[in-house]
């Protein structure tokens, strides 16, 4: 295998054998390859774009560029969830428990924040002692006892995509489907999964802006994991404002609370985390249809089972045994806490939400550099959700801050963010679109 050979293949619009990417990125997960000829790689693809058959080649070389876990003998349908990244999404640390309370193994391999969007590891480290990177013993005794453990992503599991990665963010490169295909797919993947479902993003808080880039993606994603032999299907979901009613790091775990306690219902978070679930139970054959699905997540929400099986993967994995009755004595407080009201009557009716997400990393609550350490304490929370009428002086959201010169900044530019009107705002749904594989 000549490198500069399959570069110069690609840069021409040639399409490229399997093994020769297998070839190709092997070599760059051993450090064969220099970073200038992994960046012309990267670009060549940028530009050229990759078939179908070249992005599975693609990932799957990328999983087998590491470990690939095996759950034989765990007695359950292995499934799991993944989001592009929004603002207070933090679906999967109730979809977990959900999932599996009703009979499914979840072995979630999460993230740290990117970019303007939260990650679920960022606060899954807002409780005590919790552990996000236990030996493969332990998360794999956590699987198979509980029914789920969301985790980090060990340096074994698709080294590749580190490294190619890496490159990509400095060559302007990140926004390739292809490669974000690959990317993605390549962690999800070497987890051992059966079943997978996506949540891809739309609106003004996601990567895919516009519903022709959320599709594309989507698409690949659907038909990429299907063809590397995991049964996939993605729901698009709207990101034009957050989520849950937080965005931060403890503040959405306490926000996670209060959903397992059943305290959320009514909610656009509910309805995106009961749709995943019966996405989830539907594709492994736990459910006949998405409204039995859906009956059956409710009802582990309902019953108080989820919240159960939440507490107790905390506990097995280095968090308090009691997170869950007590979990307000457990998460850090930020010492200023900032009303942000209405200033006049009005419907609620537009904000930009990859901003409030900036507002988070403003406020300490995410990275400017990957080294950076987080402040778990800070964030907003009480979000009024969009199409609310408001009187003058109504909440549209608190601030936590870890000083007052802060809080105040954040309140200003978050009372900026919103705006009111005299009528209702047409907005779309929460679920936007179902995309299953190709034809």
């Amino acid at each position: 295998m000549i490198p500069q050979e399959i570069i110069r293949r690609k840069r021409d619009g040639e399409k490229l054998d399997r093994e020769d990417i297998a070839a190709f990125i092997g070599a760059m997960a051993r450090n064969e390859i220099a970073e200038a000829q992994v960046g012309a790689f990267a670009m060549a693809c940028w530009f050229r774009g990759m078939t179908a058959e070249e992005t599975v080649a693609l990932t799957l070389a990328m999983r087998d560029s590491g470990e690939v876990l095996s759950w034989q003998g765990i007695g359950r349908p292995i499934a799991d969830k993944h989001s592009t990244g929004g603002i207070g999404d933090n679906v999967s640390l109730m979809l977990a428990p959900i999932a599996a309370a009703c009979g499914l193994a979840v072995p979630m391999i999460s993230g740290r924040g990117l970019g303007h969007t939260g990650g679920t590891l960022d606060k899954l480290e807002s409780i005590p002692g919790y552990g996000i990177m236990p030996d493969a013993a332990l998360f794999r005794r956590t699987v198979d006892e509980i029914g789920c453990a969301i985790i980090g992503q060990t340096a074994a599991l698709a080294p590749a995509d580190k490294r190619l990665y890496a490159i990509r963010d400095v060559t302007a490169t990140v926004d390739s489907v292809p490669l974000i295909t690959a990317s993605i797919l390549s962690k999800k993947l070497a987890a051992g999964l059966e079943t997978l479902t996506l949540d891809v993003k739309i609106g003004n808080g996601a990567f895919m802006t516009t519903a022709e880039e959320a599709q594309e993606l989507a698409q690949s994603l659907v038909d990429v994991a299907n063809g590397a032999g995991v049964r996939t299907a993605a729901l698009m979901t709207d990101m034009n404002q957050p989520l849950a009613d937080a965005a931060g790091n403890a503040v959405e775990m306490r926000n996670c609370v209060d959903f397992l306690k059943g305290l959320k219902s009514g909610t656009r978070l509910e309805t995106v985390v009961l749709a995943f679930a019966a996405e989830m139970l539907v594709q492994s054959g736990l459910a006949i249809s998405p409204a039995d699905g859906e009956r059956q997540a409710a009802r582990a929400l309902q019953s108080g089972r989820a919240a159960e099986i939440f507490g107790r993967m905390v506990h097995a994995l280095g968090g308090p045994a009691d997170f869950v009755e007590r979990s307000e004595t457990y998460l850090p407080k930020a010492p200023v806490e900032i009303a942000v009201t209405a200033e006049r009557d009005g419907w609620l009716s537009a904000c930009n939400a990859r901003d409030i997400g900036m507002g988070v990393i403003e406020l300490g609550g995410g990275r400017r550099l990957p080294t950076d350490a987080i402040d778990h304490r800070v964030g907003f929370d009480r979000i009024t959700p969009l199409g609310t009428w408001l009187q003058r002086g109504d909440l549209i959201a608190m601030v936590h801050a870890a000083d007052q010169a802060s809080g105040e900044k954040a309140a200003q530019d978050l009372a900026g963010n919103y705006r009111l009107s005299d009528t209702p705002p047409d907005l779309p749904p929460v679920i936007v679109k179902r995309v299953d594989k190709s034809a």
